[in-house]
């Protein structure tokens, strides 16, 4: 007999505006700036339960300003930085598509990955072994995020900037 594979509660992240300040395209180590209350925030999720997925649009690939590999190096550095305060991020998935773009390969106008679009938040859920229902919750910081939780079929909430802990706290308590 064959165990089924419990679906497990998912918090999704949008990176830029949530866990790092927006700066326009942040992809250099010296653009690294935490949101304030970010590592605890991410641990308080772990602690609970959530398994922690980064789901980012990231169009600076489409529009030539950094590579994939940039932005990878980029995430070590955030994983990193959130690691010291002992929080964990299980998986990051991205969407380099725009329908602008330097590189013909990353054109496409509505892309099924690119937020509002929920293919990142599917695809993890398949991957993962993620539920896709009011267990698990989207946290962003532009409508996309929560058009994309709806999407999906996830609870989406819309941070506003400050503290992301003093947020996720009212969210999921302590």
């Amino acid at each position: 007999m064959v165990t089924p594979i419990m679906s497990r509660p998912a918090a999704f992240l949008d990176r830029d505006g949530v866990l790092i300040h927006d700066v326009g395209y942040p992809h250099r180590p010296d653009q690294l700036q935490m949101m304030d209350g970010a590592a605890a925030a991410v641990k308080r999720l772990n602690d609970m339960g959530f398994v922690t997925v980064i789901v980012t649009n990231q169009s600076g690939i489409a529009r030539g300003y950094f590579d994939e590999d940039t932005m990878h190096a980029f995430h070590e550095l955030l994983l990193a930085e959130l690691a010291k305060g002992g929080a964990r991020i299980d998986a990051i998935y991205f969407c380099p598509y725009h329908s602008v773009a330097a590189d013909p390969k990353y054109l496409h106008p509505d892309h099924p990955d690119r937020k509002p679009n929920p293919g990142m938040l599917l695809r993890a859920a398949s991957d993962l072994g993620l539920s896709l229902d009011e267990s698990s919750i989207m946290i962003g910081d532009n409508t996309s995020d929560i058009e994309a939780a709806q999407n999906a079929g996830v609870k989406g909430f819309l941070f506003k900037g400050g503290n992301l802990d003093t947020f996720v706290s009212t969210i999921v308590g302590d």
